[in-house]
């Protein structure tokens, strides 16, 4: 995992295509409602810039006093699993738009 210039993002290849990734949301509770969400990735194209957030569900409620989860820990196979369904879903990373949002299970699919 390969961090880039901003020190916040990191780069992986996807189908042979390259993409940087942050963590842009920590799970937690919501703050419109007594539900909790769960993590979300900013991802885009490593030459292009339209992103997309994948959102995961919450899954357990943390233990009190745990630390935050840093973008280091999450596993990339995740990470591109979560790419891919985002690709497939229809999110197309070299055009140009809007942010998408992308809603993927625990295993990224």
């Amino acid at each position: 995992m390969a961090r880039t210039k901003q020190g916040s993002e990191f780069e992986i290849e996807v189908g042979g295509e390259p993409y940087v990734w942050r963590l842009h949301r920590q799970p937690g509770w919501s703050s419109d409602s007594a539900t909790r969400h769960g993590m979300a990735i900013a991802v885009r194209h490593r030459d292009w810039q339209r992103e997309a957030v994948v959102e995961f569900p919450a899954g357990p409620e943390p233990r009190y006093g745990a630390p935050l989860l840093k973008a280091s820990q999450i596993d990339l196979k995740l990470v591109s699993n979560a790419i891919a369904s985002a690709i497939e879903a229809g999110w197309e990373p070299m055009s140009r738009g809007k942010t998408v949002a992308i809603i993927v299970d625990a295993k990224g699919s």
